[in-house]
């Protein structure tokens, strides 16, 4: 992996009217043309993503959307489109002109009742005949400071990404925290079977490689097949076995006793989610019978393997336990019921591809319509019956 994975970017959306300056905001941010820019309102039909460092925030991703006026024919399916940019959002920069106010403010009570953090700027200043009247205005309006600024001529530009440098987050997660500690040997068992990406590892496995080398951890790898030979070769009991969720129970029977057992799928869960929700959403199992209906959620959108473990190991698990006539629907990337009531359990995969802040959001929306959520590696571990042997948290 040669650059940032976008879901470890901070998200920043810009959010406005139509030609409110969104488009050009992101050339000026990225100092290339990366979104298509014109007068004709509605020019930017779906949301727009570019990757960009910014000096003291890191490494981001730019997102421009469509107008949040858009009355066209598909204007509100766009505007739609855009309200669900929101559940990926961490950063929200909001662009007010001299045509009104109440679209950005109820955008702004929005973002402050989902703790997102927004930037208010008055852009295309340029074109405005009282800037400074104007400004205050606004900021009387949402209690809130407002950068003037005009992406054309350049004003307000440093001020803005001076701004967005200061909000270097904080909560530096770390995906094995708590699990490991510099100079424990950890083994990672990794099936490579046929859902696995030919020459390379998945985006999980490469991520806590990557960690557990910076944390100055031990790092020994192989395959649930090769882990016996794995273990002999060691001088000592692997402090850590992390495996992938699917090979639980082939490892745990291998597991030295001394040695603690978790899989990808549980550290993404508590890197991404909610561990203590997913751990309390699978106690749901014991009310699912053949009559129930289940939600499998899939964060990627891949072409599905003969053995893919969301679309065809998790089914024949839950089918075997629970009757073959288990309602079982399955959704991925972006697609996600806004109605969760109808099922009686969401499970999520480890969600490598989102931010944490997408997790999260699908987690609350779950949690406040009382659906019960769990994760791939929680019901993986109940299903084989071993969930209380391994580590959760």
């Amino acid at each position: 992996m040669q650059t940032t994975p976008t879901a470890e970017r901070v998200h920043i959306a810009l959010l406005g009217r139509c030609n409110s300056g969104k488009s050009t905001l992101l050339n000026a941010l990225t100092a290339q043309q990366s979104a298509i820019v014109s007068p004709i309102a509605g020019t930017t039909t779906d949301p727009v993503r570019k990757a960009i460092e910014i000096h003291g925030l890191g490494a981001a991703l730019l997102i421009d959307t469509p107008g949040l006026d858009d009355s066209s024919t598909l204007g509100e399916e766009r505007v739609s489109r855009t309200a669900k940019v929101l559940d990926q959002t961490d950063i929200a920069i909001i662009l007010f002109t001299d045509a009104g106010y109440d679209i950005e403010q109820q955008i702004i009570e929005e973002c402050r009742v989902r703790e997102i953090t927004t930037i208010a700027v008055l852009a295309q200043a340029d074109r405005i005949a009282d800037v400074e009247a104007l400004r205050r205005d606004i900021e009387s309006r949402i209690n809130a400071p407002v950068i003037v600024l005009s992406a054309e001529t350049g004003e307000g530009l440093a001020t803005l990404k001076e701004r967005l440098g200061t909000l270097r987050a904080t909560d530096q997660r770390l995906i094995t925290e708590g699990f490991c500690a510099a100079g424990d040997s950890v083994l990672l068992v990794m099936p490579q079977d046929k859902s696995a990406p030919k020459g390379r590892l998945i985006q999980p496995q490469v991520q806590t490689i990557r960690e557990l080398l910076d944390r100055g951890c031990t790092i020994t790898c192989c395959t649930p097949d090769g882990m016996a030979a794995a273990l002999s070769a060691l001088k000592r009991s692997p402090e850590l076995i992390i495996t992938d969720s699917q090979a639980f129970e082939q490892v745990y029977s291998l597991k030295p006793a001394d040695s603690t057992l978790t899989s990808f799928s549980i550290l993404f869960a508590r890197y991404k989610g909610d561990i203590e929700l997913f751990t309390e959403g699978v106690k749901a199992l014991k009310n699912i019978t053949a009559t129930s209906r289940i939600l499998i959620a899939e964060a990627c959108t891949h072409t599905p393997q003969n053995e893919d473990i969301g679309r065809v190991k998790l089914p024949r698990l839950l089918r075997k336990r629970f009757g073959e006539e288990l309602q079982i629907d399955i959704v991925g990337g972006a697609e996600y019921p806004d109605d969760l009531t109808p099922y009686d359990l969401v499970i999520h995969c480890g969600a490598c591809m989102f931010n944490r802040r997408h997790v999260l959001s699908r987690v609350e929306r779950a949690r406040k319509q009382g659906v019960a959520i769990t994760n791939y590696g929680v019901i993986l571990a109940a299903l084989s019956g071993i969930l209380d042997r391994v580590r959760i948290k």
